[in-house]
């Protein structure tokens, strides 16, 4: 008779006798999700990985699935259509009235895996001075890890399941699995992209923002990062003096750290970065002109106008992220640097994450050819490209027409939440000032400076809110120490009211401590 592996006998011929190994089923499929989708997907899968290591050995049977039905409280069928699958992948066997079995051939490994006693392992005084660069010494924006388990989480950039045009991807998805477009993205393009999204961000994204771009001037990307690092590694070296807003992007300003000591904070009033002589010193700035990060306010024209005066007067490089350029559009959308300018000194990093789901990791770079030239070489010595098949269905979401709408959707309901804090926050924060740009999904909270953000943002945990922070945003972290970021794109806006008052009071209970 088969046995469990720890040496119990399994006799499956009715649920009494399954009971005997009940537990052992049980821990199982214990990552089991009930309550989600393809049930029968899961519990395939969990099957696939006990034979593959070793926790359902040749020849072990299984329980019936009736029986299996029973321990996992979900119905017969999706037991029977998973076995079924197993069966034609050779993971199980069907016996004439003795029911499944584990197939397949045994294991074998080159090497038995080293027992705890016999494993050792290096700590860090071993490859601190071995460390080329020390990246997780930088002081970087953290979020919660569970942040979407609280209630009121007021965090920027995140996802909204509510928002995700889930059957408008299904379409596009499925439409990419067809053998033709197969055929298409399988292919490796060494250094290219899918000539499908390029054409389609050339007639439907770009120009949107006033952006009108050749193929050759335009590459994509794992995510706006991606550009960021990118475009960082083909210009500077450890003489070149970046400038960065201030307070700005932490990881933008981490990225140019990795690369130069001389990364020099710009002036930032209540119309963003200010092109003043310590701009035009710059070889290279990075910019945020449609809304500064994080203060969120919104460059004006004649600011913009200034600052690329004072780029080409200093042949500055401006690196424009566009990070959320049309999410909301709120009122008459002002142009891009990049669509403005014409020394082409500005390279442009844009964004489909943002818009659709930050899981996506999808962004691109707009630059003069001879710049995208050297942005492809060096993008294939790390990646060769970003995979064909996320960008196919890209393409396709965006030809048809499903882009378009999931915008307008977004932003009305965006310019709901925003409307609704404008409200909500002189009243329930008013020691606090706000700052937000049109079309900006957060805002930029100034409490007073007997406040310290950071633990008024572990209290208001507490209360099942999240918000970030200011401190990480500033070169000198005294700066922006009684400031936070209240972001509203992943927080539904039914919760909204109760978050923000909550928040108040946490805030009212610091200023009488």
């Amino acid at each position: 008779m088969a046995r469990t592996p720890n040496g119990g006998a399994i006799a499956c011929s009715d649920a009494a006798a399954l009971g005997k190994d009940e537990l052992f089923w049980g821990a199982l499929f214990r990552g089991l999700n009930r309550g989600g989708s393809f049930l029968q997907l899961q519990i395939r899968q969990i099957i696939v990985t006990a034979i593959e290591d070793g926790r359902l050995p040749l020849g072990m049977k299984m329980p019936s699935s009736r029986d299996l039905a029973t321990v996992l409280k979900v119905s017969r069928n999706t037991v029977v259509i998973a076995y079924e699958q197993l069966v034609d992948q050779n993971f199980l066997v069907s016996r004439q009235r003795s029911g499944y079995f584990v197939a397949g051939l045994p294991k074998k490994f080159a090497t038995e895996a080293p027992g705890l006693a016999e494993v050792t392992s290096r700590g860090d005084e071993h490859w601190v001075d071995r460390f080329a660069v020390r990246p997780s010494a930088h002081r970087n924006i953290v979020k919660p890890l569970d942040w979407q388990t609280h209630p009121y989480p007021f965090i920027f950039g995140q996802f909204d399941p509510s928002l995700f045009p889930t059957n408008d991807w299904r379409e596009s998805a499925r439409a990419a699995l067809s053998v033709p477009e197969i055929n298409n993205w399988a292919r490796d393009l060494i250094d290219g992209d899918d000539p499908a999204l390029i054409e389609q961000l050339q007639l439907q994204v770009l120009p949107r923002r006033g952006i009108h771009a050749r193929a050759d001037e335009i590459m994509m990307t794992i995510g706006a990062q991606h550009a960021l690092y990118l475009i960082a590694t083909l210009f500077i070296n450890g003489q070149t003096k970046v400038g960065i807003e201030e307070p700005g992007y932490p990881d933008a300003r981490n990225i140019f750290r990795m690369l130069t000591p001389n990364v020099v904070p710009l002036s930032v009033d209540s119309e963003g970065v200010v092109p003043d002589a310590m701009f035009q010193s710059c070889a290279l700035a990075y910019v945020t002109s449609s809304h500064q990060c994080p203060t969120a306010v919104t460059m004006p024209l004649p600011r913009r106008i200034e600052l690329l005066k004072a780029a080409a007067t200093g042949d500055v490089v401006v690196v424009e992220d566009d990070y959320e350029g049309e999410l909301m559009p709120e009122s008459a959308t002002l142009p891009p640097l990049k669509s403005i300018d014409r020394a082409s000194n500005v390279l442009y990093v844009g964004s489909l994450s943002k818009a659709l789901a930050p899981g996506l990791r999808l962004g691109y770079v707009v630059a003069p050819a001879p710049v995208i030239r050297e942005l492809r070489a060096l993008r294939r010595l790390m990646l060769r490209h970003p995979p064909l098949n996320n960008q196919r269905v890209a393409a396709l979401f965006i030809g048809l027409g499903h882009y378009r709408a999931h915008l307008a959707q977004v932003g009305r309901v965006l310019l709901e939440r925003a409307k609704l804090l404008d409200q909500l926050l002189p009243k329930h924060l008013p020691s606090c000032s706000f700052s937000r740009g049109p079309g900006s999904t957060n805002f930029w909270v100034t409490c007073p400076t007997s406040i310290d953000a950071t633990a008024l943002a572990e209290a208001a945990l507490e209360q099942g809110v999240v918000i970030e922070p200011g401190a990480v945003f500033s070169m000198d972290e005294t700066a922006s120490r009684h400031c936070f970021r209240l972001g509203f794109s992943s927080i539904r806006t039914d919760r909204i009211e109760v978050g923000i008052q909550r928040l108040g009071e946490v805030i009212a209970q610091h200023l009488k401590a």
